[in-house]
């Protein structure tokens, strides 16, 4: 519609400039120096939903960082769409890897370069915006409402509580949320699909104290060495995990799944130039996509033991860590894989080292029908805005909170994400582009339209 290409033309300024202001206030959830940041940060975006013109905003207190709520409702008898997104970011660490400082937001070549940009306050702002166009041109046909929460980078641990607590405040027709990825402007593309998280720690323990790597050398296991020998042992040579019963629950997918799949582009030069690698490694039998998409995996996600200080330090350590995750697809349970992780690093530990290992947080898989009334609304909207009709695809990462509130509220979720892969979420110089902000505001009014017509 021109009265909001207009309106967005008029105020494209002021939109990125109040975005800039989010992404300043470092609200890292997982670090407890943040708590006041996260504080504020809530706050903030309570101050904006209420500009932009919500009804009523609330901070709601958890066992950890609050959930902002805010609502719009024009008449309870019409559709209803529930926002689904998130304030808080990633560790930016580590530091010296960043070509500007991860909360001093920097525009370079039409990017947006900061902690948050992309994932997910940039993609949550864009849902604002919106929402202050529609009422501001007079053109809102539905209501909307917000819940924007401050712990997804750690897990999500209290929103599950605060959701079915509040049944009744969020009901909504459809859950909305954009904090996900697509292939290009040139080729726009949902996710029908996320994979699940089983994430846990393991602790490896040889001697009661570290010793002398001479003296001690040769006669006592070091636990970094087991420790090191055990994660490799979890792929075999194809590169397919061998923790038994991990493939138990599997979703296969289809021929057709797998054909629609290999539809999206896919250069693999690009692709590996951009990572500065030479090659790629994965399950064999599988297309890149169909590795991040529709199959579960492995991974280390850190390591550490001994000394790692400057200089050098002669020492068999006592203990060595690890933190692993899973990523889940349809079907299989995050709670049932923990388990088999867990089980399974106990089993292969030999008798010269103890082990803890603990769970972090998991999350469900989660499939989108591309044949519900919001699915439909928002491919029709991108076609609109982008003269493409949308690619299907199947997404990488986990939102775990999509499974939740199927679940609690009854509802679908869309996955409707402005994002891009090369974007550097959860890495150093995050970015987000100019272009992707700004046709996400300019696309997502007309979901609102064709969610709300007959």
């Amino acid at each position: 519609m021109q009265v909001w290409k207009d309106y967005q033309e008029k105020n494209k300024d002021r939109f990125l400039n109040e975005l800039l202001e989010l992404l300043r206030i470092p609200s890292v959830s997982a670090k407890a120096e943040h708590k006041p940041d996260m504080i504020a940060c809530a706050e903030a975006v309570k101050q904006r939903l209420v500009e932009a013109g919500v009804d009523k905003a609330e901070i709601h207190e958890t066992a950890g960082h609050p959930v902002v709520y805010a609502e719009k409702m024009i008449d309870p008898a019409k559709p209803t769409v529930l926002v689904y997104g998130h304030y808080d970011v990633q560790p930016a660490e580590p530091l010296e890897l960043w070509k500007s400082g991860p909360f001093d937001p920097t525009i370079i070549d039409g990017k947006i370069f900061a902690r948050g940009s992309c994932d997910d306050k940039g993609q949550m702002y864009m849902h604002v915006k919106a929402l202050e166009m529609l009422i501001q041109t007079n053109t809102l046909e539905n209501n909307i409402k917000f819940c924007i929460e401050g712990e997804e980078e750690v897990g999500s641990p209290n929103l599950g509580k605060f959701v079915s607590a509040n049944k009744e405040l969020l009901k909504a027709d459809c859950v909305l949320i954009s904090d996900s990825a697509m292939i290009s402007l040139e080729t726009p593309s949902l996710d029908i699909g996320l994979r699940g998280l089983s994430y846990i720690e393991v602790e490896v323990t040889g001697p009661n104290r570290d010793l002398h790597s001479g003296v001690y050398g040769g006669a006592v296991a070091n636990p970094i060495t087991i420790l090191a020998q055990m994660i490799a042992s979890l792929h075999d040579a194809n590169h397919h995990i061998t923790i038994p019963g991990f493939y138990a629950d599997v979703l296969e997918s289809s021929d057709e799944e797998r054909k629609l799949m290999a539809e999206a582009p896919f250069n693999e030069a690009e692709y590996k130039a951009d990572l500065g690698i030479v090659e790629l490694w994965g399950e064999k039998g599988y297309s890149t996509n169909e590795r991040t998409g529709i199959r579960p995996t492995l991974e280390l996600n850190g390591i550490w033991g001994g000394y790692t200080g400057e200089g050098a330090k002669t020492v068999l350590p006592s203990k060595a860590f690890a933190k692993i995750s899973a990523r889940l697809v349809p079907n299989q349970n995050s709670k049932k894989i923990a388990d088999l992780l867990i089980n399974h690093f106990h089993t292969i530990a030999p008798p010269y080292v103890t082990i803890k290992a603990t769970l972090h947080h998991g999350g469900e898989p989660y499939l989108t029908p591309i044949d519900s009334k919001a699915y439909q609304a928002a491919s029709k909207a991108m076609e609109t805005t982008f003269g493409k009709i949308p690619i299907p695809v199947r997404g990488g990462g986990s939102i775990p909170i999509c499974s939740l509130f199927e679940k609690e509220l009854g509802v679908k979720v869309v996955l409707m994400g402005f994002g891009l892969d090369s974007d550097n979420l959860h890495s150093p110089n995050e970015k987000f582009d100019l272009a992707n902000f700004y046709k996400g505001i300019e696309t997502i009014p007309y979901f609102h339209k064709y969610f709300t017509t007959p």
